[in-house]
């Protein structure tokens, strides 16, 4: 897990990254790497993409036109969860609202959190350009971000909404460092944030222990865990609350575990 970036070397700049989903377009995979570039960003991930050549795909670099480094130093993976290994923090982009999405932030928000020490390595995830972000990856997420476009026609392409957030995100960077911006007061302790990889095991544990009391049923879970990552997308988790959380996980299996062998 990385460290918040006022207690080890990353700086801000190094602490994001946009993971591109299922991308079609060769051509938007370039003109993602450019935005990126133009606002100091380098960490660009694909999970998928249509053409697992992309860096030499010929749209791809004409439109990557000087960022042929980004492009050229793009890290493919197959699934969501390796795009997200080392993140305490993701933010899912969609402009459709979902009724179990985690909370709404606009992209200043969305800034404003990244540049918290406390937040380290932190993911701005797009989807494919026809059908966005499934649930699934959605719920994977701390955040939704939506851009507050214009509401009769607020279709971006994806280089266009990662140019808008990577301004605001540079913004907020650069704006930290201006004279006579004082860091807000820090009360009471703050333990190190959980990585989302941590907290989507725990998720898969207390899952576990609400089946073995039969509070789900496995056949039929319907939306319950929907709203639970809901729930606990409301705060940062911090390693020492999902270490809790999965000890009480623990116990609902060994007590199911143990009332059935007094049974038998």
């Amino acid at each position: 897990m990385h460290e918040p970036s006022d207690f080890s070397p990353l700086p801000l700049f190094d602490r994001l990254r946009f993971i591109l989903v299922e991308t079609s377009h060769p051509g938007n995979i370039g003109s993602v790497a450019r935005a990126m570039k133009t606002m100091g960003f380098s960490a660009l991930y694909l999970v998928n993409p249509r053409y697992p050549n992309v860096s030499v795909h010929p749209d791809a670099i004409a439109l990557a036109s000087g960022a042929l480094d980004i492009l050229e130093n793009a890290i493919i993976v197959g699934s969501i969860q390796e795009a997200l290994q080392g993140c305490e923090f993701a933010a899912a982009v969609s402009a459709r609202l979902r009724e179990f999405s985690p909370p709404v932030l606009d992209p200043r928000e969305f800034a404003l959190k990244f540049r918290e020490p406390k937040m380290g390595v932190a993911a701005l995830v797009l989807g494919n350009e026809r059908t966005g972000l499934p649930n699934e990856i959605v719920e994977k997420c701390n955040y939704l971000v939506n851009i507050p476009a214009n509401p009769t026609y607020s279709s971006l392409n994806i280089a266009q909404a990662v140019q808008v957030l990577a301004y605001e995100c540079r913004y907020s960077c650069l704006e930290k460092k201006m004279p006579g911006n004082k860091p807000g007061l820090e009360v009471g302790f703050k333990g190190s944030i959980a990585n989302l990889a941590d907290v989507d095991a725990m998720f898969a544990h207390l899952e576990q222990g609400l089946i073995a009391l039969e509070f789900i049923d496995p056949v039929s879970p319907k939306k319950l865990m929907s709203r639970l990552k809901r729930l606990f997308s409301r705060t940062q988790l911090e390693v020492e609350e999902v270490n809790i959380l999965r000890g009480i996980a623990k116990k609902m299996v060994e007590k199911k575990a143990l009332d059935r062998n007094k049974l038998g």
